[in-house]
């Protein structure tokens, strides 16, 4: 037999391609940052349509749906955020400012009440790139920068409303020209098969739809991605990283505003006080929905099902007439397990690949 024959028959029998191999169905799903909290919601909508009477109604699931899309509205960008390594602890009062502004500016102006929507646009905008900014600029931790503005946000949300109105609230702004179109596109409700749905449904739907494809389809995604996975190396290859961070927290601003804009439309006042504390809350619906405290990993479709995870729960609760106070508490273990089992999923994919 000759050395080539030899050669030959030794050789091990060819296997697949090793790009087909990783890009298996199965080592795609594993790889997805969402899977896990997919899994947690499953598990919760089967116990709470066991446990609650009347949860799996139409009109009970709008009502899940629209408690979900209140915080998912601002878990999008929220999560975009921390996919791209940064935090804002400044979201939850940014949303009550944002009605604020826009509520006293359309009163005092005796103006159409989109004058004010207009300029709650503007200032709430600049407040997000003003973050964004600060970051960049002083090199300090997001941290620190956010927890400054949420800080400043909250002395001027009640000093100004007070100045403005002598009270804590805005005053009614409900019969100003230009209210009911106004509420029409932040605070209407839907009838879709005899069951009322509110459009911030759609607004979060939307948005969802938006953040997927500017993460997958787009060079501005690949930069979130590198920024968060390592900004140094993102900066030695060409990746507009201060761009990137001021872009996203100018993301989140928006997400504030739109956030405001219901708050405010649906009652025609505004507490000023309202919204500290709900930060925390946009960011556990992020973490919940696979996004890493590191950055570098996380989607848009997962932080949409950490907010149903929450609208879910809070609602469920309610529905299965259990005592609320035991609501953050089945907040906290749905943090905790669906923390590790997104770890556990994430370790199980690199170890496939």
């Amino acid at each position: 037999m000759s050395a080539t024959a030899e050669k030959t028959s030794a050789e091990p029998p060819k296997t697949a391609d090793e790009r087909i191999l990783r890009s298996s169905p199965l080592k795609k799903l594993l790889s997805r940052p969402e899977l896990g909290s997919v899994v947690g919601a499953l598990a919760v909508f089967v116990f709470f349509a066991c446990a609650a009477d009347g949860f799996l109604n139409a009109s009970s699931l709008s009502t899940v749906l629209y408690a979900s899309s209140t915080i998912g509205i601002m878990a999008v960008p929220v999560a975009l955020l921390m996919i791209g390594g940064e935090f804002d602890l400044s979201a939850g009062v940014l949303v009550t400012s944002s009605a604020l502004i826009s509520s006293m500016s359309s009163y005092q102006m005796t103006a159409n009440t989109w004058v004010g929507v207009g300029v709650s646009l503007l200032v709430t905008l600049a407040v997000g790139a003003f973050n964004g900014f600060m970051l960049t600029r002083t090199k300090l931790p997001s941290f620190i920068i956010t927890l400054g503005t949420f800080l400043m946000l909250t002395g001027m949300n009640l000093g100004f409303t007070k100045l403005i109105d002598g009270t804590v609230s805005t005053k009614t702004i409900g019969d100003m020209e230009g209210f009911p179109s106004a509420r029409a596109v932040f605070a209407s409700t839907l009838t879709v098969g005899g069951v009322g749905v509110k459009v911030t449904i759609l607004w979060w739907l939307g948005l969802v739809a938006l953040a997927s494809w500017i993460l997958l389809r787009t060079r501005a995604g690949n930069w979130i991605f590198a920024v968060g996975g390592n900004q140094d190396a993102a900066r030695a290859v060409g990746v507009p990283v201060a761009k990137t961070k001021i872009g996203l927290y100018t993301g989140v601003a928006f997400g504030a505003w739109v956030s405001g804009q219901h708050l405010l439309f649906s009652f025609d006042a505004v507490q000023s006080g309202e919204g500290v504390g709900n930060e925390l809350i946009y960011i556990i619906a992020a973490v919940i929905g696979g996004c890493l405290i590191t950055g570098g990993y996380g989607s848009a479709i997962g932080s949409a099902v950490g907010a149903l995870l929450f609208g879910m729960t809070s609602k469920g609760i309610v529905f299965a007439e259990w005592n609320p106070d035991w609501f953050k508490f089945f907040l906290g273990a749905m943090l905790l397990l669906a923390t590790l089992l997104n770890a556990w999923v994430r370790k199980r994919a690199e170890a496939d690949a």
